[in-house]
């Protein structure tokens, strides 16, 4: 194994999410012990054009596995957009002599990286980081089971206060083209449905929902709801039960940045340690342009070009099961 890498930049970039920081620890780590010299870079892709770049040793990262958010802190750069921003970041990263980045992140962030890496021949690995988990070639992304556990909390204690008011609550999640986090949190909740874009694309849940007649025996309904322009977001579908279906008492929850928040589970920490190793590996193997993964339990590199720009499917066998339970 020939080692060409002698110094990387590290960074968050697009919604934060729980594990980043533990990422971050693996990242660090592995690459020092590798005797790798790490660059810490802040604000995402901003901070490589506005030059907002660190060293960072083993004790940057003591005693943040346990946090929430990122201590590389995250931000918006339209500048990056641009052909003239990329060429700034290009230099930034030649003065500091960062010979590869790995960047831990969502969609946008890879998207990012895939431009940036075939421009200027840079070796990048992306690390899926985001609560979506909307990234194809990997089961599962890092701070995706923090956030279910969190909307899972949520919900239990909405459903206290439903029961005793007998109405029919839209509790509207993260998840954007996603349904992941709707689905799989209605399950988890005992809900009686999730409006997910995916099969809102194909019929009319709520009419679906609505005409089977969900109240039965039961004194209060929950709804699991993916923020979408597909699905129209809880509180669009909260004014169409109103005018459509006068009869039933209903009520929206937004759960917001709520879902991003809060120290990440032993699982997150568990994935985004073997992911931040892996993507010091993958570098050390002289691989470039891949995000890590996890399939079956196992590691496995997935070229930019697969786990970017395409719908990641949703479990019909979950659907099924939501819809059976839920009787």
């Amino acid at each position: 194994m020939i080692q060409s890498v002698k110094c990387i930049g590290i960074l968050t970039s697009g919604g934060d999410s729980p594990g980043m920081n533990a990422t971050i620890r693996a990242v660090t780590r592995t690459a020092i012990y590798n005797n790798i010299e790490v660059k810490g870079i802040y604000r995402g892709f901003k901070g490589l054009i506005t030059n907002e770049i660190v060293t960072f040793k083993t004790n940057s990262v003591s005693n943040i596995i346990q946090q929430g958010g990122t201590i590389l802190k995250t931000a918006r750069c339209d500048e990056f957009l641009s052909v003239e921003g990329r060429k700034i970041a290009f230099e930034n990263m030649r003065k500091h002599n960062i010979d590869a980045l790995v960047v831990i992140g969502g969609d946008g962030t890879l998207t990012g990286a895939t431009i940036f890496a075939q421009e200027y021949n840079i070796p990048i690995v992306g690390l899926p980081g985001t609560i979506d988990n909307d990234l194809l070639g990997t089961d599962v992304t890092i701070g995706y089971n923090t956030a279910l556990n969190t909307i899972v909390e949520a919900v239990d204690k909405i459903r206290d206060t439903a029961s005793s008011h007998e109405r029919l609550f839209f509790i509207e999640v993260m998840g954007r083209n996603c349904g992941a986090l709707a689905l799989n949190s209605a399950i988890a909740a005992g809900a009686e449905a999730a409006i997910i874009p995916e099969i809102s694309i194909e019929k009319d849940q709520l009419h679906e929902f609505i005409s089977q007649g969900f109240r039965k025996s039961k004194n209060s309904s929950l709804v699991l709801v993916a923020e979408s322009e597909i699905t129209g977001g809880a509180l669009q579908l909260a004014e169409r039960v109103k005018n459509q279906y006068p009869q039933y008492d209903v009520r929206v929850s937004i759960l917001g940045h709520l879902q991003r928040g809060g120290s990440p589970t032993a699982q997150d920490r568990i994935l985004a340690s073997r992911m931040g190793f892996a993507a010091i590996q993958a570098l050390l193997e002289s691989q470039r342009n891949i995000m890590i993964g996890i399939r079956n339990e196992e590691i496995v590199y997935v070229p930019f070009s697969k786990a970017i720009k395409r719908e990641k499917p949703i479990n019909p066998d979950l659907v099924n099961l939501l819809k059976v339970l839920s009787i």
